[in-house]
C-alpha cells in the first residue's frame, strides 16, 4: 500500500479501511487517522530496496499502489524493480508464473541477503 486515502477510493473493499481506522477519509478526524498510517507521506524517510509485484486482476490492492510506490523509489534512486502479471489476481496462482514469481523473489533475495537459495 502506498497510500492509505488512495487505497480507500480505489479498492474493491472500500470500507476495510474504515473498519481499521474507524471513520472515513473524509472526516477531518478519520484523515488524520489514515495519515498516521500513510507511507506516501514518509517517502523522504525510505531508503530500501523493494520489489513490486502486483497482479492486473487484483482489484483489492489496486496497481496505482505499486506504480506509486515503485515510481516513488526510482526517483529516489533507490533501487527497485516492478513485475507484472496481467493474467493474475492478488495471488499469483497460474504455474508458469508462479514459477517466474519464485525464481524473481529469490534472486532478489540472494542479491540483497547475500544468501544464496538453498
Amino acid at each position: 500500500v502506498f497510500s492509505t486515502t488512495g487505497l480507500s477510493y480505489a479498492t474493491d473493499f472500500s470500507f476495510g479501511e474504515e473498519l481499521s481506522f474507524g471513520l472515513p477519509p473524509w472526516d477531518p478526524k478519520g484523515k488524520e487517522l489514515f495519515d498516521l498510517d500513510d507511507p506516501s507521506l514518509h517517502v523522504d524517510k525510505w531508503n530500501t530496496p523493494t520489489l513490486f509485484i502486483h497482479g492486473g486482476l487484483d482489484y483489492r490492492c489496486t496497481i496505482d499502489q505499486s506504480l506509486a510506490g515503485f515510481t516513488a523509489l526510482r526517483r529516489r534512486g533507490i533501487e527497485s524493480r516492478f513485475m507484472y502479471f496481467p493474467d493474475e489476481n492478488h495471488w499469483i496462482l497460474k504455474p508458469a508464473n508462479s514459477i517466474k514469481w519464485y525464481d524473481t523473489v529469490f534472486e532478489w533475495l540472494d542479491e540483497h541477503t547475500g544468501h544464496t537459495a538453498a
